[in-house]
C-alpha cells in the first residue's frame, strides 16, 4: 500500500551534512517535493544528498537560495523531485549557513513486508 505524507519538517537546516529523513524497514519510500525557505536578508546555499554526504552521492552541491527581499519571490524555493530511497537509506541536507534555511518534505512511502 502507496501512503502519501509528509516525510520531515519543518525544520532548520544545519551547516552539517545532517539526516533529515530515513526510510523506514520494509518500506520504499520516494520523495516528490521539497519546500525549502530562506528567510534572511542573504543568499544561503544548500547541499543534498542520498547516503551519507560526499561528492558522489550529491543530488544538490551547493545550490543557492536567494535571499529574502522586496521583489525577491524565490527565497521560498519549490523543488519537484522524484528521488527514491530504499529501505534504510536516508537524506542528508546541508546548508552554508547554519540554521537559516528551513526544509519540509512530502512523498510516498510503499510498504514491502
Amino acid at each position: 500500500m502507496r501512503t502519501h505524507k509528509r516525510l520531515w519538517g519543518p525544520a532548520l537546516i544545519a551547516t552539517g551534512p545532517a539526516t533529515v529523513y530515513t526510510s523506514p524497514a520494509l518500506t520504499k519510500t520516494t520523495i516528490r517535493y521539497i519546500e525549502v525557505n530562506n528567510p534572511s536578508a542573504s543568499p544561503v546555499t544548500l547541499t543534498v544528498s542520498i547516503g551519507a554526504d560526499a561528492a558522489g552521492t550529491r543530488l544538490k552541491d551547493a545550490y543557492s537560495i536567494p535571499a529574502k527581499a522586496a521583489g525577491v519571490t524565490d527565497s521560498n524555493r519549490p523543488m519537484f523531485v522524484d528521488y527514491v530511497l530504499e529501505p534504510g537509506e536516508i537524506l542528508q541536507m546541508a546548508a552554508g549557513t547554519n540554521n537559516i534555511l528551513v526544509s519540509a518534505g512530502f512523498g510516498d512511502q510503499e510498504s514491502l513486508g
